[in-house]
């Protein structure tokens, strides 16, 4: 019996994750861009076009468009009910995060923060899939690099 809410959970993940992918959200052009970026998972051939409208540090809205499996799109559909009216930090924050989740770590796994994101957990028990899972936050903080192009996002903790 100890294994029946696990598998009870596994289903319930997967049917979010099929929701996404048959019902994104923000998908669509945002016409009032101040950033687009376009990636390609050369692997599996998944691709994001990621627009988002930043004023201030924030990100005001959002959308996407995208062709490719269930992880990748599902990802990105989640991760952008996630951003909208939050400060890029915040952004940059839950993509470390997410990506934590996507390399194994446990505790991040049962980070509450990454909201229905953590219905992916399981993806990173493949390890060619998590560039799929990975894809969207990929896009998302090559804008943000794109829109700090003085700053450097990985240079944030030295000294």
């Amino acid at each position: 019996m100890a294994g029946v809410p696990e598998v009870k959970l596994s289903s319930l993940y997967q049917q979010l994750i099929l929701e996404h992918y048959k019902k994104p959200r923000n998908r669509g052009t945002l016409e009032d861009s101040t950033v687009e970026v376009h990636m390609r998972n050369p692997a599996c051939g998944d691709e994001i076009k990621l627009q988002m409208r930043i004023e201030d540090d924030v990100i005001r809205d959002l959308r996407f468009l995208g062709e490719g499996c269930s992880i990748s799109q599902a990802s990105v559909s989640m991760m952008t009910t996630m951003l909208k009216d939050r400060p890029l930090d915040d952004a940059i924050a839950l993509a470390r995060r997410f990506t934590e989740m996507m390399h194994g770590d446990p505790e991040a796994a049962k980070d509450r923060s990454l909201k229905d994101l953590r219905a992916l957990q399981g993806v990173s028990k493949f390890p060619i899939r998590v560039k799929c899972a990975l894809l969207g936050f990929d896009a998302m903080q090559e804008a943000i690099r794109q829109t700090r192009s003085d700053e450097h996002l990985g240079d944030v903790d030295e000294g």
